[in-house]
């Protein structure tokens, strides 16, 4: 079968979750099905994405949207009624690149990820699977709060755009698939309950405990430039560390991850390391003793805590986060709401290195179990081929 991979971001280098999404299924597939990658890109294009890309392709097609372009459609947003994250992934010229290409390749179906790019192909008349991924309008809801007045009302615009757009996209394509069950509860329409949850994987056979000398006692991963991370890492230093600290006050935190915001560089001390992009994330993890996720806002399947545990971390995070997960508190997972809550599952884990390695065992043998990506990217592949 021809697959016309049609992405919002070329998926390399892996730094965020959709690319990692999208590279483990466009891997899988391809040794299935002939595949054709169409992605858009903002910037420069890596200089080893297509090394790392052509082995699973047979053809190749990055559009770029110059920056014009893009504020050009946020500007058209403000009229047309359309969120703005779609019209700022949304250009006529690569609209008619991309029909283009679907009536030279003539594929047999098309995979479209996130309802940024669902406008290049939703009138497009074959077998078409749509990648909600995550529920991006309770995503934005959940920033209202803690936004500024002139963002939160941004962000209330584009909450309600989001919430007709999720549920009036739903219809234009035949097959639709979603991150996690708590994801697909929350889209907007009536049948809602044909969404296919295709959960993300991880990498087993690169994700592997290491031993290594540790010299961190808490770890956060992610792109830090992305809202729900800033705020996670700013809990984590200003909030949950001083109260570890008043037992272990020589705790050192590994802030870890690309594009690290001017909040969280701000967070930088002694005791708190903001290492921005990083080459080999195995060797965070490697390094430090607790992983910690209090993800409050933000939507779909951590990765971090698919990787956090395939290493053999003990792992901590929010209710929310492990909504997704589906671990089980106390066995595989702790779970915490306030700060001290927080603080006082690390100091039990601290104080107990018996409990932090069955729980790291037990973290592991879940992440085995449950979210390997051949058994995940099976059901995609069946679902595609319905």
């Amino acid at each position: 079968m021809k697959i016309f991979f049609l992405l919002p971001r070329i998926p390399f280098p892996l730094e965020k979750g959709d690319k990692l999404r999208a590279y483990n299924q466009l891997r899988y597939l391809a040794a299935h099905h002939e595949i054709h990658l169409c992605a858009l890109y903002e910037k420069e294009i890596h200089p080893e994405a297509y090394k790392a890309l052509e082995p699973y392709c047979k053809t190749l097609h990055f559009l770029k949207l110059p920056i014009a372009t893009r504020l050009y459609n946020l500007f058209l947003s403000f009229f047309n009624g359309k969120p703005f994250q779609v019209g700022y992934f949304f250009s006529k010229s690569n609209y008619k690149k991309i029909h283009n290409l679907l009536d030279e390749i003539k594929p047999d179906s098309i995979y479209c990820q996130l309802i940024r790019v669902a406008e290049y192909v939703k009138l497009y008349n074959i077998n078409k699977t749509l990648d909600y991924q995550d529920v991006f309008s309770k995503g934005v809801e959940r920033r209202i709060a803690t936004s500024s007045l002139p963002m939160k009302i941004v962000l209330k615009t584009e909450y309600k755009r989001l919430l007709a757009y999720e549920a009036s996209v739903f219809d234009y394509f035949d097959h639709k698939t979603i991150i996690s069950c708590p994801d697909r509860d929350l889209i907007p329409h009536p049948k809602k309950e044909k969404i296919v949850v295709i959960p993300n994987g991880v990498d087993t056979q690169y994700y592997q405990p290491l031993t290594v000398n540790k010299e961190y006692d808490l770890l956060f991963t992610g792109n830090m430039g992305y809202p729900p991370n800033i705020e996670s890492a700013v809990f984590i230093v200003k909030k949950i560390l001083p109260l570890v600290q008043k037992k272990y006050p020589e705790l050192k935190v590994m802030i870890a991850g690309v594009n690290p915001s001017v909040k969280v560089l701000a967070l930088k001390s002694e005791n708190v390391m903001v290492t921005g992009w990083v080459e080999d994330m195995r060797v965070c993890y490697a390094k430090s003793r607790i992983f910690i996720a209090p993800m409050h806002l933000g939507t779909g399947l951590q990765n971090k805590l698919l990787e956090a545990m395939a290493m053999k971390l003990p792992c901590i995070t929010s209710e929310l986060a492990n909504n997704a997960l589906g671990a089980i508190n106390g066995k595989e997972i702790l779970t915490a709401t306030t700060a001290d809550d927080f603080a006082n599952q690390i100091i039990s884990l601290l104080d107990n290195n018996q409990k932090s390695q069955t729980l790291s065992q037990n973290g592991y043998q879940f992440v085995m179990d449950k979210y390997n990506w051949d058994k995940v990217n099976e059901r995609l592949d069946k679902l595609i081929c319905e």
